[in-house]
């Protein structure tokens, strides 16, 4: 991997930070297509009307979540992509695909595309998630979980609180106004990122292209 820090469409830390925005309840999903599409086209939709208007879908048949107000699935996330490329008129498109972190700083690059990661822990092995350069844990949980963030950067010299290296950077919606990135470990993110759950893993990525 390259030494230097890498970050998504060549764009500053504080900039990327800025287009996160707080979750409420379970909305990952929604809050980071939500930044996919601001990155991509300028455009912002409203994650939780998204989340209300998925939940009516899913009523009717048309399964975007496993649940109404539950997971959204990386496959899942694509078909909603889709979804608002076809019933707004969006030019983007979404793919699924397995691939190694070894590939990911090259896929940050793309100034057409956006990369999704999904996270996945079992019970009293959540992955600490650090905000900025401090090395307060923010994902302090003893219970099973999964959360799918945007993959923002990558920096080897990234450390948390001068204590340990965390070179991977994320746009993550758990707070809002803030100028850092969310960091994670190299061993903890590998080990959450290739959590094997069916239809699921290991090591999912979610593409949200902007069509030129």
């Amino acid at each position: 991997m390259n030494s230097l820090p890498t970050t998504l469409h060549g764009k500053t830390l504080p900039d990327l930070a800025g287009y996160q925005t707080r979750q409420v309840g379970n909305t990952c999903s929604f809050h980071v297509i939500n930044a996919s599409l601001r990155l991509l086209l300028n455009t912002a939709i409203s994650p939780m009307a998204l989340s209300d208007e998925i939940n009516r879908l899913w009523w009717r048949g048309r399964f975007m979540r496993v649940a109404p107000d539950w997971a959204v699935t990386p496959r899942m996330q694509v078909r909603i992509a889709r979804y608002l490329a076809r019933t707004r008129g969006l030019p983007i498109t979404a793919s699924y695909q397995r691939a190694h972190p070894e590939a990911l700083p090259e896929v940050l690059a793309d100034q057409t595309t956006v990369p999704i990661i999904s996270i996945i822990w079992p019970w009293r092995q959540a992955p600490p998630i650090y905000l900025g350069e401090t090395a307060q844990n923010f994902n302090a949980t003893r219970s099973p979980g999964g959360h799918s963030m945007i993959l923002a950067a990558y920096d080897l010299h990234h450390t948390a609180g001068s204590q340990f290296a965390t070179p991977w950077g994320f746009i993550n919606p758990w707070m809002d106004n803030t100028p850092h990135l969310f960091w994670m470990r190299d061993e903890d993110f590998r080990r959450a990122w290739r959590f094997w759950l069916p239809g699921i893993g290991p090591n999912p990525l979610v593409l949200i292209r902007r069509i030129q």
